[in-house]
């Protein structure tokens, strides 16, 4: 086939599945192009190394990847958020050639507004499209630190909501992350027999081999890794964190954000001397980080749209076969506690994630290693690359064969 996707990120952002999805179809004979914006995310400017024009076109690989360009900002402010993601959909859909000759075009829907082109494209004759959702719209947008309730939740509603049902109604496939996610879908809209689950994967090695020296104590070294914002829960975990200090537990927040400076003034009011920040690292070293850990964190506020979804930090966690904290309710709870594979608590409840943290740091060596190899194997049944990228394949296939073209 011909594929094009469509992702408003590509690397060096630190954004690794429409990459591994690019590479592993070329690898299988198909030819790929790569629709993108300038790299960002998610610091807010455009990377070293880039400077931004009409178009541009590299080479990732056998992969040809085009960029048009964007207003780069990831701060807290709406009108800018929005500015940013409305831009690439506007500049991605005048970059319409690309999809021409194409037999099929994948959308990577972090945000649904990378659907616009496409969208617009088979509105008027262009190659199906299949959606991967990530997040669902409006409820991640609406539920967010930076739209207001009220007046501004039903505005934003009122406008997203006609848009994303055609987008549904024209898309070829529809791709949840989660089990609630697609039931959710199919409830907005997205015909059954066109609505489909597939886990996002992680990089998979070899378990990480912990370099942490015995433990004399009751010990709990925990690692949080990635997005330090607003929705990620933090003030909570670090609360918990400075509350049982006396059990043995250390956090390492690795990673940057929006939240990082009131996270950083939370630490010093609280004179929290075991939360520790590190800066973010290569997607490369996150096994040496891990090597590093007893545990892995993995958190989210409790809101009705992350309930339905899953996490990618959670597919890396358990690839490296460590076990996991996790205050993400819905989908992610289930999975853990079904497997055995870590510790739940409550999200936004102090109490809940620090008794978690005790937890985890009475927990025998033997009772924590038997934790994180039932992780990896939850994530070798479930959540492999391979497994992945084949259903991937197959929906792209069966949309490529399934639409005659005008």
């Amino acid at each position: 086939m011909k594929v094009l996707i469509v992702s408003q990120y590509y690397p060096p952002e630190a954004v690794p599945l429409p990459a591994d999805l690019a590479q592993g179809l070329a690898a299988r004979g198909h030819q790929v192009k790569v629709l993108t914006g300038y790299p960002n995310y998610p610091s807010g400017r455009i990377f070293p190394g880039y400077r931004q024009r009409w178009r541009h076109t590299e080479q990732d690989g056998a992969v040809a990847v085009h960029r048009v360009p964007l207003f780069a900002d990831h701060s807290p402010s709406a009108v800018r958020r929005m500015l940013n993601y409305l831009s690439f959909a506007v500049s991605s859909a005048t970059a319409g050639r690309l999809a021409r000759g194409a037999d099929v075009v994948y959308v990577y829907a972090t945000q649904m507004t990378a659907g616009f082109g496409p969208w617009l494209w088979r509105a008027t004759g262009g190659a199906p499209y299949v959606l991967h959702v990530q997040d669902l719209w409006p409820d991640s947008i609406v539920g967010s630190s930076f739209v207001a309730g009220g007046r501004a939740s039903r505005l934003v509603s009122g406008v997203l909501d006609p848009w994303l049902r055609s987008a549904y109604r024209r898309a070829a496939g529809v791709i949840g992350i989660a089990p609630t996610m697609v039931s959710t879908l199919i409830a907005r809209g997205v015909p059954k027999d066109r609505a489909h689950l597939v886990y996002n994967w992680a990089d998979a090695g070899e378990p990480v081999t912990t370099t942490l020296p015995p433990a004399e104590s009751p010990r709990a070294e925990i690692v949080y890794a990635g997005n330090v914002g607003d929705m990620q829960d933090l003030d909570t975990v670090v609360r918990a964190a400075h509350a049982a200090v006396d059990a043995g537990v250390r956090l390492t927040i690795v990673g940057d954000g929006v939240a990082k400076p009131a996270l950083r003034a939370l630490v010093d009011s609280l004179g929290a001397e075991n939360v520790r920040f590190l800066d973010p690292v290569a997607r490369e070293r996150m096994r040496e980080v891990y090597a590093r850990a007893d545990y892995a964190l993995v958190s989210l506020k409790d809101r009705p749209v992350f309930r339905g979804t899953i996490p990618s930090k959670l597919q890396a966690v358990l690839s490296a076969g460590l076990p996991v904290v996790t205050t993400v309710q819905g989908d992610v709870r289930a999975l853990v506690d079904d497997a055995s594979a870590g510790l739940t608590a409550d999200a936004e409840d102090v109490g809940s994630v620090e008794a978690a943290f005790r937890a985890a740091a009475a927990l025998p060596a033997d009772d924590r290693d038997a934790m994180g190899r039932r992780g990896r194997e939850l994530y070798d049944t479930q959540f492999s690359r391979d497994s992945g990228i084949s259903s991937i394949e197959g929906l792209l296939t069966a949309a490529a064969k399934g639409t005659s073209r005008r």
